[in-house]
């Protein structure tokens, strides 16, 4: 039995942008742009910086990417000891391979390539032939390179920084050592060449950025900044003499040349380092990385020469902590960095930020820090979201929940920013034994136009979103809360009649909506983790304390099935669009889908990392997941969207196959190219009999195209009955005959032939094949499996054309014992019916005249009797069960 898994198979990666890499950029000359590139994992994107929109991922690399460079052409990207040469971002063009230690420096050196491991052996390739053109090894304990550059009009020439805080400037044709720099007693973080012929940039590790000129080993300016080690350099390239320097504490600080001065301060340009900075060639523009997961653009064109965000591509810099689809492709991803994010599934030019959680928005802007990731007015990350479609363009339609608060914030889809209201019941600022009571569920109603909150206290309040005043609270006779536990799981169904409640007591309480009193109680057997809701519906999936899952009718107030306990505690569960799967991801980094009629296991796999959370689209063509210590959100295709997939119980200790999460490239289900051999039934599929029982009325496998509209062919015809009938052009000989004269004349008279051409008489038979099939006697399953065979238009000719031949009826007869051979055995029960239609409505006053066809419709008549009674008598009995199942 295969271990993988049959329903979902990887997709993509969304919410990537940049890692600790640093960005390189190129110039295209035919798109007369430059781009961008970043690195994220095993993959790096290509952004243009006209538009700023991604316009390509690479192929995946068989590790993390540890360095990256780009040349006019191509771009190179080092994972682990091998190297790649990338032609247009996609196209693997050229490989190197010889290093034993992974690569962490790359240098485009015109025709070559230079490369330094992390043992400190620096290669040279030759790009075209990919050969190794010259090997220096250095000593890592004297000489640790940390840093590289080709200083302009050197030929030949590279210089290395060390981590010991000494440069060389080293001959790489002849291989020789030209000069040693002594250093300034600080490691060498970064080398960066300045506009000037001679001088360069060094970045320490102690903050310092030293402005030097090689050819005469002379310190032309000493800077130092105050957040440490300088993690890059980049100098203005459009006239202004300005040089831009990064730092561990996520600031750009924009220095001044001519002045030797400090000029501008981005501050907080970056949750995390800024480990790339770039300027754009003759354009007052610089781009920025970090860690944090974010592309930022910057232009200097303010009065007083500063810098502002111009552009910005990013994701969360932390993990997500709740993800839900917004739309059938927009998924609402909140991040442990208090954003609010919406990220497309099919570009990334939808993306869109609704910014982060705060406290005070006004206060907040006016913030000289509001960048700073532990800022004083962000409020805790978003741990839950109710979000209708309602009312979005009337008011908020978004409520959030938020880590160890009470407070629930309002945000709205249609403004793509973070609402006015703060919804918080005045018993947890005036009761002191409330004030360290949080938020622990959140539920919006269908209408849009109420939310209701469970909080860890046991109460349960009413809002409504428009103005954010308090409606309702949902309490035990005598004023008691609603729970004597935390409020989990909150749910209403779609009329806003009853709500539902589960609670850490271990009690589901059924409210009514309006006046707040309870309406009865289910007790479980554990406490309630939490509810997950399919609205299509009025089914709630409630998972316990001990792992169990109980799936609730909200219509009937009963557990209508329970699901076997899980191995791990249970982290997320989803419902699929038509109740018919559960869905559940567990700390153990499995996945597991339920069938909820039958409570069995039929699919489960697992992943490198346990999932946080899941949902499904609208369609449930994709299923994302957020994983644990993970930036993204991983997309998973679902196959039995568009194609047959078996399924057959598990056993619940199946141990799974382990599926990589999606790469960042899309990748392509191959599901329309599968070959004849995957398409046959495997010994583990189930292979459904032909007929279940010969008590037992069996429909055809026929598609109902080729017999529902047989009867209505005539109505058909009469609707696309052209209006003028279609006119044949005239033919016309190949060669076209000229009459003899002086004059160029086409001779148009017709032909001999053409004349003396009459109508050719064919002996043409008027029994039809059905007809001629019936009078040699064929076996009845030869004849069933002929009339399947058959479309509508000819089945009904066939029929028709039954007794043509004459006054004999015996063709007729003989069909109507194939229709009660068809009857009698139980199978293709609605093709018989047809059958039966037709030969009433072609011969029907014939088959009353003749006195044995009327007798063979009599025995039609009883066997059609006998079936309808049987078949009605199970109709009702099912129906009487519903309905007495549906009072309980």
């Amino acid at each position: 039995m295969s271990t993988a898994s049959k329903i979902f198979v990887p997709n993509r990666a969304l919410g990537f942008v940049s890692n600790h890499i640093p960005l390189e950029t190129r110039y295209i000359e035919r798109r007369k742009e430059s781009v961008i590139v970043t690195c994220v994992g095993r993959h790096f994107h290509t952004y243009g910086a006209f538009h700023f929109t991604l316009l390509n991922i690479s192929g995946e690399h068989k590790e993390d990417i540890t360095a990256l460079a780009c040349d006019k052409y191509q771009v190179f990207s080092a994972a682990g000891n091998e190297i790649l040469a990338w032609r247009g971002g996609t196209h693997i063009k050229h490989k190197y391979l010889g290093h034993n230690l992974p690569v962490h420096l790359l240098l485009p050196f015109g025709a070559h390539l230079v490369s330094v491991d992390e043992g400190s052996c620096l290669k040279v390739w030759h790009v075209d032939a990919e050969e190794l053109y010259t090997e220096v090894q250095f000593d890592p304990a004297s000489f640790e390179v940390s840093a590289l550059m080709h200083p302009y009009t050197y030929t030949n020439k590279v210089l290395l920084g060390s981590r010991q805080g000494s440069l060389q400037l080293w001959n790489l044709h002849s291989r020789k050592l030209i000069f040693e720099f002594s250093g300034w007693g600080s490691g060498v973080s970064v080398i960066e060449q300045a506009p000037v012929q001679d001088v360069v940039a060094i970045g320490l590790v102690d903050g310092r950025i030293i402005v030097h000129n090689l050819k005469f080993d002379h310190t032309v300016i000493d800077f130092a900044q105050d957040w440490g080690q300088v993690t890059s350099i980049s100098f203005r390239k459009d006239g202004p003499p300005l040089m831009c320097s990064g730092t561990n504490a996520g600031h750009i600080i924009v220095w001044d040349l001519e002045k030797k001065e400090n000029v501008d301060q981005i501050w907080n340009a970056h949750y995390g380092p800024v480990t790339g900075l770039k300027c754009l060639p003759s354009e007052p523009l610089l781009l920025s990385s970090s860690p944090d997961n974010s592309l930022k653009m910057w232009v200097f064109d303010m009065a007083d020469g500063g810098g502002r965000l111009l552009k910005i591509r990013e994701g969360h810099s932390l993990p997500p902590t709740y993800i839900s689809f917004r739309q059938r492709d927009q998924i609402f991803v909140a991040g442990a960095d208090s954003t609010l994010k919406v990220f497309s599934t099919v570009t990334e030019t939808k993306n869109h930020s609704y910014g982060r959680a705060v406290h005070n928005k006004k206060a907040f802007k006016r913030m000289k820090n509001k960048r700073s990731p532990d800022a004083p007015l962000v409020m805790p990350p978003i741990m839950e979201l109710a979000y209708e479609t309602t009312r979005e363009k009337d008011w908020d339609n978004i409520c959030a929940l938020h880590r160890g608060l009470a407070e629930v914030t309002t945000w709205s889809s249609d403004k793509g920013c973070m609402g006015d209201h703060k919804l918080l019941h005045s018993r947890f600022k005036e009761n002191p034994a409330f004030h360290s009571a949080v938020a622990s569920s959140v539920c919006l109603t269908l209408c849009g136009n109420f939310v209701l909150i469970g909080y860890s206290s046991g109460h349960v309040d009413r809002f409504n979103v428009q103005s954010g005043a308090h409606r309702c609270e949902y309490k035990l006779p005598k004023g008691k809360p609603a729970h004597k536990g935390a409020v989990r799981g909150i749910a209403t169904e779609g009329l806003n009649q009853t709500v539902l409640t589960g609670g850490a007591d271990a009690y589901v309480r059924f409210w009514n909506f309006s006046e707040g009193k309870t309406l009865g109680k289910l007790p479980l057997k554990q406490a309630v983790a939490f509810f997950c809701q399919n609205k299509n519906s009025s089914l709630i999936g409630v998972a316990l304390d001990d792992n169990a899952v109980c799936v609730l009718d909200m219509h009937s107030k009963n557990i209508i099935r329970r699901l076997p306990n899980h191995h791990s505690r249970l982290t997320s569960m989803v419902f699929s669009q038509d109740a018919r799967w559960i869905l559940t991801s567990t700390t153990d980094c499995k996945i597991r889908t339920w069938d909820v009629p039958s409570a069995n296991l039929i699919d489960i796999f697992q992943v490198p990392l346990p999932v946080t959370r899941m949902a499904l689209n609208p369609t449930g063509e994709i299923l994302a997941t957020a994983h644990a210590d993970s930036l993204g959100v991983y997309l998973w295709f679902n196959k039995a969207i568009h194609m047959h997939v078996s399924l057959r119980p598990l056993p619940l200790d199946f141990e799974p196959e382990l599926l990589e999460l999606p790469s960042q490239g899309f990748n392509e289900v191959e599901i329309l190219d599968t070959n004849l051999e995957e398409m046959e039934l495997s010994e583990d599929m189930y292979q459904s009999p032909e007929q279940i029982s010969e008590e037992l009325i069996t429909m055809s496998t026929l598609s109902t195209a080729r017999w529902v509209n047989v009867l209505d062919l005539d109505v058909i015809r009469r609707r696309n009955k052209p209006k003028e009938a279609p006119k044949a052009p005239i033919a016309a000989p190949f060669f076209l005959p000229t009459i003899p004269s002086l004059e160029y004349k086409f001779d148009l008279r017709p032909t001999l032939d053409e004349q003396q051409q009459e109508p050719a008489l064919k002996a043409v038979s008027d029994l039809s094949r059905l007809a001629k099939m019936l009078s040699e006697a064929q076996n009845e399953e030869s004849l069933v499996a002929f009339l399947k065979t058959l479309g509508p238009s000819t089945l009904d000719s066939e029929v028709l054309n039954l007794t043509s031949s004459g006054e004999s009826v015996e063709p007729l007869n003989k069909f109507l014992d194939l229709v009660l051979f068809v009857m009698n055995r139980k199978k293709e029960f609605e093709l018989s019916q047809m059958y039966l239609a037709l030969v009433l409505k072609h011969h029907g006053d014939q088959c009353i005249v003749d006195t044995a066809l009327a007798a063979k419709l009599e025995s039609v008549k009883e066997i059609q009797k006998t079936e309808w009674s049987s078949l009605e008598k199970h109709i009702l009995y099912c129906k009487s069960v519903v309905h007495a199942l549906k009072r309980l």
